[in-house]
């Protein structure tokens, strides 16, 4: 579904993580609550699935007979309950907010790939995700897919911030 030269799309990426949930409010509460019956544009909701090999992708050389197994269970079970868990959590929002999804999706491969090609298929006129905040020596291991899409994107892109715990009291004792 390819926006034509007049629709703006917002394309947001969620994963399991409460960071992409407020992303997505996030989202909806920028774009489209304030314009509610008249949406000033359209919502794409798109879940990176990443595959078994990718989350392998350190395990070392004696993997290599085992992957095919682990991307079946991966995919047949556990992969596909938590997108279905995912596309349910971002109707729920959305309902909530009265927005509507133009577009949700589910893609199995890399989050920093899967994003950079939905926002350009989708001719995206801004790309919002997630921030998991992860340190330095996380990063490395992980990467980071926002400071990716940031540097490769044609969009512009929204990182969202999940606003830390406020303290009380007694938890500074």
């Amino acid at each position: 579904m390819a926006a034509s030269g007049s629709e703006r799309v917002v394309v947001v990426g969620v994963d399991d993580s409460a960071h992409s949930y407020h992303a997505l409010e996030t989202a909806l509460d920028l774009f489209f609550v304030p314009f509610k019956s008249n949406p000033q544009f359209k919502l794409v909701v798109i879940h990176a699935r990443p595959t078994a090999t990718s989350v392998l992708g350190f395990a070392g050389p004696g993997t290599v007979d085992i992957i095919p197994m682990v991307e079946q269970d991966l995919h047949t079970l556990q992969e596909k309950r938590t997108a279905e868990l995912v596309k349910k959590k971002c109707a729920e929002v959305c309902s909530a907010k009265s927005v509507e999804i133009s577009s949700s999706e589910v893609i199995e491969g890399d989050p920093r790939n899967i994003m950079l090609e939905s926002a350009e298929r989708h001719h995206a006129s801004v790309l919002v995700l997630g921030s998991h905040g992860y340190g330095d020596v996380k990063r490395v291991f992980l990467g980071s897919v926002s400071d990716y899409l940031a540097h490769h994107a044609h969009c512009s892109v929204m990182i969202v911030k999940k606003p830390k715990a406020k303290t009380t009291s007694t938890d500074k004792h």
